[in-house]
């Protein structure tokens, strides 16, 4: 591998660890905006529950605390979908213990269980790439010239006949 073979695939190895960073980080923010959405439920939880309790009838309360224990429930789930989300762009799983682990390890250093192999997803962000036809250049897909030669590339968007 020539000198800037592995400077084209360092790049490109960092392309794909910022857009990762980038998922990750929205993912993050998601799951932020869910946490700030059940402490909410909760603080309208407490307060029908006060309610009810200073009208003397706390019986009264258990539909309205249902409704936000669903509403709770649900903000729950998604939250562990957006966290297993984010472990899949990591390359990770979880063991029965909690512990995070990388998603090709057999045996959780944790407790010692043993994991059930689970296949790594075919791609990842940023793996999708354009090759320049005058030099054979990988560029991003949405890069409208080759950065190595200046080529200019197919959109990838259909043209007037229907082909790329």
């Amino acid at each position: 591998m020539s000198f800037f073979d592995k400077v084209k695939q360092g790049a490109s190895d960092a392309a794909k660890k910022a857009q990762q960073t980038v998922e990750i980080t929205r993912l993050k923010s998601q799951i932020s905006g869910k946490e700030k959405e059940m402490e909410k439920l909760f603080l309208l939880m407490g307060e029908t529950v006060y309610r009810a309790h200073e009208g003397g009838d706390i019986d009264s309360s258990d539909n309205e605390i249902a409704t936000l224990c669903e509403g709770l429930d649900a903000l729950k789930l998604e939250i562990q979908m957006l966290d297993e989300r984010i472990k899949n762009i990591r390359f990770e799983k979880s063991c029965s213990c909690g512990k995070v682990v990388p998603l090709d390890a057999r045996f959780c250093p944790g407790c010692g269980t043993e994991l059930m192999e689970e296949p790594k997803p075919e791609t990842t962000f940023g793996e999708i790439r354009i090759i320049c036809s005058a030099c054979s250049t990988e560029n991003d897909l949405t890069a409208k010239a080759c950065f190595a030669c200046g080529q200019a590339l197919s959109s990838g968007t259909p043209d007037e006949s229907g082909y790329r």
